[in-house]
């Protein structure tokens, strides 16, 4: 059974979760500011967040959270773990399936 008859048509969810600190409390208002579809699940020293389909993380909606400028890379410090195809670039960092 594909994933696409597992899900109703639709992808399935991607995820990425990040160290609950200070320093990823921009990354993560960022993400759920331009994913509303977004779930933010917050746990003891982690947060989850987890969309439907593609999840999109912007370096310029980081940067007007944080306050200063951005390298898109940094978003690897705290990352604990992410599920989906990424795409990255300078300005954006993409998760989704692109194979279903």
């Amino acid at each position: 059974m594909s994933h696409l008859a597992t899900h109703g048509g639709s992808r399935p969810p991607v995820f990425i979760a990040f160290q609950a600190n200070n320093d990823t409390r921009p990354i993560i208002d960022a993400i759920h500011a331009d994913n509303p579809q977004a779930d933010v699940e917050e746990f003891p020293g982690m947060v989850k967040i987890t969309a439907p389909g593609r999840l999109v993380i912007r370096r310029e909606s980081i940067e007007e959270q944080a306050g200063r400028e951005f390298d898109l890379r940094e978003v690897h410090i705290n990352l604990i773990s992410l599920s989906g195809e990424v795409d990255e670039g300078l300005d954006e960092f993409v998760l989704e399936w692109k194979s279903c």
